[in-house]
């Protein structure tokens, strides 16, 4: 099954997402479930008492055993509609993957789609999991390439692993730092947080304008968190793909950057 993430970054999920499907040609009947990659696997066959877990056959328990995708419900349930669950999804930090148009016409169908909905899914985070770095006690010392804990670059690893949406999240975060140590005077604190934001912006797309936006966000004078703000404005509109919201911002930029007096009219092409 095909997901189309409306939210989140297929090549980066975060293991946590809401699944959701347009119930046959109705445009305002949704149906929907929660998908989780669990951390830990187990086997549900420990929890059943002996006597119902001899009314198991043994491949179903062997099943059970590798048990790391669940979808909660199992079935895609009726949910109050697309604009809930987007709010849900932001809010809560998950994913929210389209499923398409689904035909159903019983509850055996409504899990059906539901666990294939899950597992594709979960093959996304298998794939995605298979590119961490890989991890060890104490260290990722004593093998050939391998580094000690103490060398790693935590930063460059975490933005490595981020999507997009939680890449600039880190930047939002990071100008308030950046802000402070302006203020404080503190060039050391300035330095480091520089330091982690191109981290950051280096492994974003440049239509996002990171590097403007560090720039800006490390100006001494006050319009330079005006400006941060801006450009922080303007990326978000980006990743959402609210394109018609971006013109009045790049115009408010260029007036702060001094290119366009506050009463001339909107440039053609910003």
């Amino acid at each position: 099954m095909q997901l189309r993430f409306e939210l989140g970054d297929s090549q980066a999920p975060r293991g946590h997402a809401i699944l959701y499907a347009r119930a046959g040609n109705d445009p305002n009947h949704y149906l929907a479930t929660y998908c989780v990659v669990l951390p830990i696997q187990f086997s549900i066959g420990k929890f059943l008492p002996p006597i119902l877990a001899g009314q198991l056959p043994v491949e179903g328990l062997a099943d059970a055993a590798a048990m790391s995708v669940v979808p909660m419900p199992p079935m895609l349930e009726d949910v109050p509609g697309l604009a809930h669950l987007r709010q849900l999804a932001e809010r809560r930090g998950d994913d929210l993957c389209d499923l398409g148009p689904v035909s159903i016409s019983d509850d055996r169908q409504r899990l059906a789609y539901a666990a294939e909905a899950c597992q594709s899914y979960g093959e996304l985070f298998a794939d995605y999991s298979e590119r961490w770095p890989q991890a060890a006690e104490g260290s990722i010392a004593g093998g050939p390439g391998q580094v000690p804990l103490d060398d790693l670059n935590v930063d460059e690893v975490l933005a490595e692993m981020l999507p997009e949406r939680e890449r600039i999240g880190e930047l939002a975060r990071l100008i308030g730092q950046a802000r402070y140590a302006i203020e404080v005077h503190d060039a050391r604190q300035r330095a480091e947080v520089e330091q982690k934001m191109r981290g950051f912006a280096a492994k974003l797309p440049e239509k996002y304008r990171a590097d403007l936006l560090i720039a800006a966000a490390l100006r001494e004078e006050a319009a330079g968190a005006q400006l941060a703000d801006l450009y922080l404005q303007r990326a978000y509109k980006l990743l959402d793909e609210e394109y018609a919201d971006i013109p009045p911002i790049e115009r408010k930029i260029r007036v702060l950057r001094g290119e366009e007096a506050p009463g001339d009219q909107p440039s053609a092409s910003p």
